[in-house]
């Protein structure tokens, strides 16, 4: 397994910076012994480096479900910033995407939101490629883009906030730019959209009844996520960019909170193979570390940095320390490999890239 980074890469034949790379062949060994699962929850934060997670005091929480359950230690981003790493991760490619502009925005566009348009090179934000939401329906199973503070289910605001909480000053503490889902044209064009982008009072509801999808991406809003914000007035301390360590620590508690209401559940407790994935979208900084289909010199595609990823299963072993390298494409192919998918996405399928499963992680620790 090679890690690239920046100083690696004339080691590498330069692919396209948005181009798909067929699976090498069907799936390994590996991929068949990853167990099938009922439903796969993934976390989704945001710009942090592994060590501000991984054992840091600022994440008490994070770092404790990841001694106790299962820990990616060389997990990797595939760019900066953040909108391509989200759609990377359901659609097994970033597409050439590589800044935040807003799903609809196409080369040369001046709507709203759209302020690299003009760039050259620049690939829609609205992408007509299959991606994990059409896998699952294709195969009778479900999905849900659980967004924290959305403003309404089906909602498409480029930014936004729901009505509740105390917001007298009315912050958009929702992105789409972090949906990921609202880039693929098959979700846009979708009759059922409120069913499938909803907010955390769904989530909640969800729990209760057990009436849970198969796969759900859980979105924090902006304050939970560790992304942050300005100082603007509403926004709080604990929300504001430069006050670092309160941002992490107030992150931690909120997905924290998310993860025990899962573990809370009716369904965490049943005979179902149930998995809950923390994972963030890129590091904090620059950093261009990455491994597994990435293209070092590619402007979309070229390594994120070295981020966290925590699983947690309902019936698999405990303590489990993972060095392999793995990117969002690694966990693509493994959430495919769970529910039985082995027509893999993209980039998910490059094994001859070193793309695999996180069979370690994903393991059930005895037969019940």
């Amino acid at each position: 397994m090679r890690l690239f980074t920046a100083a690696g890469a004339s080691l590498l034949v330069l692919i396209s910076s948005y181009a798909t790379a067929p699976a090498a062949g069907g799936p390994t060994p590996d991929d068949l012994a990853v167990p099938r699962y009922q439903h796969i929850f993934v976390i989704m934060g945001e710009n942090k480096n592994w060590e501000r997670i991984d054992g840091s005091s600022n994440a008490p929480r994070l770092a404790a479900f990841a001694k106790e359950f299962g820990d990616a230690t060389h997990f990797y981003g595939e760019v900066h910033p953040s909108e391509a790493n989200y759609v990377a991760l359901l659609g097994g490619s970033t597409f050439g995407i590589h800044d935040d502009d807003a799903y609809y925005c196409t080369p040369g566009s001046t709507r709203p939101s759209c302020s690299q348009a003009a760039a050259p090179g620049y690939a829609p934000h609205t992408v007509d490629a299959p991606n994990l939401g059409t896998q699952l329906a294709a195969a009778g199973l479900s999905w849900k883009n659980y967004n924290e503070s959305i403003p309404g289910p089906g909602s498409l605001a480029v930014t936004g906030s729901d009505a509740a909480g105390d917001n007298p000053h009315h912050v958009a503490y929702y992105a789409s730019k972090h949906s990921g889902f609202v880039n693929f044209a098959s979700v846009l064009n979708d009759p059922h959209l409120a069913d499938h982008l909803v907010g955390y009072t769904t989530l909640q509801r969800d729990l209760a009844s057990g009436n849970l999808p198969s796969f759900g991406f859980i979105i924090p809003n902006l304050c939970n996520d560790m992304h942050g914000m300005a100082g603007l007035p509403g926004v709080p301390d604990d929300c504001v960019y430069e006050h670092l360590d309160a941002l992490i620590q107030r992150g931690d508690a909120a997905m924290a909170k998310t993860i025990d209401a899962i573990m809370a559940s009716a369904t965490w407790r049943s005979t179902d193979n149930v998995a809950i994935v923390v994972t963030f979208d890129e590091d904090d900084g620059t950093g261009r570390a990455g491994c597994c289909g990435v293209t070092p010199n590619a402007p979309s595609n070229f390594g994120g940095g070295h981020i966290a990823t925590i699983v947690i299963t309902n019936h698999g072993p405990h303590r489990v320390v993972d060095p392999t390298p793995y990117n969002h494409y690694s966990l693509l192919r493994t959430i495919e490999d769970a529910f039985g998918i082995y027509s893999y996405l993209g980039l998910a399928g490059a094994t001859n890239q070193g793309v695999k499963p996180m069979l370690p992680l994903f393991q059930i620790a005895h037969t019940r």
